[in-house]
């Protein structure tokens, strides 16, 4: 019930050594820095010239930095980088007023980062990813595969397993994310308002987490409405849907709908 199989599918994720040998999911949230330290091949050297601004838009393709030459169209579902005419796969764009603030980055094939989003380190990011304007990751960040940082959105010490969507004004704090959608808006709150360490009671058991910092588990397919909180230490299961404005706290089992209507919460399952 409380395994990271439990809420998400991690077969061939490359992510899945945050669970080895873990009996809760939130144990993942203690192997998050060990893992960046081991999967961070920072790429980003070569982009920023020792400066923190990115003053002119670059592509990287193929482990090279291209500066002139090619094109960008950005009509599509998807933003192409063209080179002599013909589209170059793989290719990542870093806009110019975007802020790179360390080497401590790698960036993955066919991720945009648009202008005025500020990336600290240490940070893994996926291919196929977009970092939106406006978009701040704050360091111990894992970022898979086609997953969206958005405007106005916060990251800090948290992990997007891939397909993860947060696309609007979110705060992403010590937490984990399956394939989720975010409404605009969503807080996962890490800390309490009390000096103590996130306790769980889930079904009349306690269950000492030792994190003073834990927001939130999202598992596969959940959804979070608009302006939607989640309290610290707060788990949804599988296809988990929170109502805008609603405040989830505690543990909530797969295909749960939280609804609040007048100030109470109403749960039922699907």
């Amino acid at each position: 019930m409380l395994r990271a199989v439990d809420f998400f599918n991690l077969k061939n994720n490359r992510f899945f050594p945050l669970f080895e040998d873990t009996e809760y999911v939130w144990e993942g949230l203690n192997k998050i820095k060990p893992l960046i330290r081991d999967l961070l091949e920072p790429n980003v050297t070569m982009l920023r010239h020792g400066k923190s601004l990115i003053d002119k838009t670059l592509v990287l393709y193929d482990g090279k930095v291209l500066d002139s030459g090619f094109t960008i169209d950005n009509t599509g579902k998807k933003l192409e980088v063209l080179l002599d005419g013909s589209v170059i796969k793989g290719a990542s764009v870093i806009f110019a007023g975007s802020f790179l603030m360390d080497d401590e980055i790698y960036i993955g094939r066919n991720t945009v980062v648009e202008p005025t989003a500020l990336i600290k380190g240490p940070a893994f990011i996926g291919d196929g990813t977009e970092v939106r304007h406006g978009a701040y990751i704050r360091g111990n960040v894992l970022i898979g595969d086609n997953c969206v940082v958005g405007h106005a959105t916060e990251m800090k010490s948290s992990v997007m397993l891939g397909e993860s969507k947060a696309g609007h004004f979110a705060y992403i704090g010590d937490s984990i994310l399956g394939s989720v959608n975010l409404g605009a808006g969503t807080k996962l709150a890490n800390l309490k308002m009390t000096d103590s360490p996130v306790t769980l009671n889930i079904e009349n058991r306690v269950y000492e987490t030792g994190l003073r910092k834990f927001g939130a588990i999202l598992g596969d397919e959940v959804e979070t409405g608009c302006n939607s909180v989640t309290s610290p230490g707060t788990l949804l299961g599988k296809k988990v849907l929170l109502y805008p404005n609603g405040t989830a706290r505690g543990y909530y089992p797969p295909q749960t709908v939280v609804k609040v209507i007048q100030d109470q919460e109403f749960r039922h399952i699907r």
